[in-house]
């Protein structure tokens, strides 16, 4: 049976809960710009009733206030992180296809390869009509380094590109640990403070706001789930596991989190790459972290892309024979996917993979007419390892079906290559002023300052070569230059056979040949070499407007769901001063119940006591 002065407690708990809410509305509105806020409810319900042992039941004991409890709905969260993975993919994409894009421009704004190419045969033009003339051959001659000189800049370019990416990739897992380490500890926080009955709002939205950096980094799964007691099954203890998985692997479990790493590789995956990419692995299990696979997404996937996309084109086999050999043994690949020197990619030492097993290499050759390679190990396979490999398929590097970096600079590769060997073979043609045979004119650098002449090139005999010996394999963006013989002495270009020379012509075939090169042989993907820009800017551009198409939709639907979740879990100022306005008159209206239970009470005791 209630006391006397049961109407004093009813009012009591009216004031206490009005309170409460108004505090809560106070709270809202002092957070109303704070990054990653969610609105906040006092959650009422009624006091347990009474039994009075009277004829009209149970009596109400006023209210109670259960919780301060966020508003929030998990399915747009779930749907923002999906989306802002896509939206951080398709950004960092367009960021570094644009920097792409930068070094192919040819127009009043900047000097590229098609200028320079016209200027390069228009001064091989003027040979045409003296062919002896030194100072027409020293001009294009200079023209023909600014052409080599392009491409050193292209590839020096594309070089920086992939470099900043791989300074990226490591920012961006280093931003991924701190971010795991940082919600293991709230995880922690919000148990300790939630196992006593309290809700962590403030502690979750922290948590949120991480999760929301994340998702714009990797893709990111949720699970929360309530700790029972395990003698009752249906008792709540305020305690929640929750675990947080990146690429579908756990990164955060309640309080322990994993880490990723980043570590430089030993061998090149391309011939072009710079030395000390990072591959990312599980610290605690170095198995490695495929952020470039399809099924993920976000800015660590384009940044992937970006520095290792090959556009699916990177170098494959099957195994046919694994044999003896000087140093190790030798693995012999049939229905390579590279079937051409311009297209080689492969460093000439690095790691070949075969039955998911790393073997490191030391040099390869190519025979065209078995269409074979035959792959120099540093090491001597087992006869269980040998029949493992048979028959089964090796690779280098894995197939990025992106147009990155090694992309761009494969497509450079071997328009040189092609040009560089056409052109040469015209040079051999001929003679030189002193009636020496013809040499090279385009050449590639070595380390050491002297120069890769293609001397081991057998026009008759095709795409033969090995990584020991002198063929176009070597010639990159990165070392074409036309050979020092030529830029000393001008008089050792060749532009006469040998019966013109002593003929003294004045229609010299050669150059006629050579002029050939500028758009009517066929160099480059079908088409003539004043074609190779076109094609590059194209692939560009088709990557780049796709980036900006979807990052915009992305954008769009980002926002979409944003506006979802703040009309949800956003602080409405309007909405915060009708709460405010309605807890104040119940604040008030419970302030005067008291009032009147004071009066009544009054006389009570002081008027009616005997």
């Amino acid at each position: 049976m209630p006391s006397t002065f049961f109407g004093l407690t009813i009012s009591s708990s009216a004031l206490t809960s009005f309170q409460a809410a108004t505090n809560t509305v106070a709270n809202n509105i002092s957070n109303v710009n704070t990054k990653g806020y969610t609105r906040q409810e006092a959650i009422r319900v009624a006091a347990d009733a009474l039994r009075v042992n009277q004829k009209y039941g149970m009596a109400g004991s006023g209210v109670d206030t259960t919780e301060i409890k966020q508003i929030r709905d998990f399915y747009y969260d779930v749907r923002y992180w999906e989306n802002n993975a896509k939206v951080g993919l398709y950004d960092s994409k367009l960021y570094y296809m644009q920097q792409i894009e930068d070094y192919l421009i040819d127009d009043d704004s900047a000097k590229g390869f098609s200028t320079i190419l016209d200027e390069m045969f228009n001064a091989l033009n003027t040979l045409n009509s003296n062919p002896n003339d030194l100072d027409k051959r020293q001009q294009f001659i200079s023209k023909s380094q600014s052409f080599a000189t392009f491409f050193n800049g292209l590839n020096t370019g594309l070089s920086k590109i992939q470099e900043d990416c791989n300074k990226e990739i490591a920012t961006q897992v280093e931003n991924i640990n701190s971010i795991a380490q940082k919600i293991a500890l709230l995880n922690k926080q919000i148990n300790v403070i939630e196992l006593q009955g309290t809700n962590a709002n403030e502690l979750r939205d922290q948590r949120a706001l991480l999760v929301d950096e994340l998702s714009e980094l990797v893709p990111v799964e949720v699970t929360e789930t309530q700790v029972k007691n395990s003698n009752y099954p249906n008792m709540y203890t305020g305690a929640t596991d929750y675990v947080l998985k990146i690429n579908g692997k756990t990164l955060v479990n309640n309080f322990e989190y994993k880490t990723l790493k980043c570590v430089a590789r030993d061998e090149k995956v391309n011939q072009s790459d710079i030395e000390g990419l990072y591959d990312i692995y599980w610290a605690d299990s170095n198995i490695p972290y495929n952020a470039a696979s399809k099924a993920s997404d976000g800015r660590l996937r384009a940044l992937f892309e970006i520095r290792d996309g090959n556009n699916a084109e990177g170098f494959s086999g099957k195994v046919q024979n694994v044999t003896a050999g000087t140093g190790g043994d030798i693995v012999t690949l049939k229905n390579p996917s590279i079937t051409d020197v311009n297209y080689m990619t492969m460093p000439e030492k690095g790691i070949l993979t075969m039955n998911n097993t790393q073997y490191r290499y030391t040099g390869f050759t190519y025979d065209e007419a078995t269409k074979t390679y035959q792959f120099q190990l540093d090491t001597t396979l087992s006869v269980e390892e040998k029949s493992k490999v048979m028959g089964k398929n090796a690779a280098i590097g894995e197939n990025i079906d992106a147009m990155g970096i090694p992309y761009y600079q494969a497509q450079a590769n071997a328009f040189l290559r092609e040009f560089a060997k056409q052109f040469n073979e015209i040079q051999k043609k001929g003679v030189t002023l002193d009636g020496t045979p013809g040499d090279s004119f385009f050449v590639g650098e070595k380390p050491d300052g002297t120069e890769w002449n293609f001397g081991d090139y057998n026009s008759t005999v095709g795409s033969n070569m090995n990584t020991s010996g002198n063929y176009y394999y070597w010639l990159t963006g990165a070392n074409v230059k036309v050979t020092q013989n030529v830029v000393k002495t001008p008089e050792n270009m060749v532009t006469l056979t040998a019966d013109e020379l002593a003929n003294g012509t004045d229609n010299p075939s050669l150059v006629n040949e050579m002029a050939q090169l500028y758009k009517n042989v066929k160099m480059f993907r079908g088409s003539g070499a004043n074609e190779f820009l076109r094609c590059l800017i194209s692939d560009n551009s088709v990557d780049t407007e796709k980036s900006q198409l979807f990052l915009k939709n992305y954008s769009n639907i980002s926002e979409t769901i944003v506006q979802k979740r703040m009309s949800i879990s956003g602080v409405d100022e309007d909405e915060e001063a009708l709460d405010m306005l309605k807890f104040q008159n119940a604040y008030n209206l419970a302030s005067r119940m008291i009032q009147t239970m004071s009066e009544m009470y009054d006389r009570l005791i002081l008027e009616t006591g005997v």
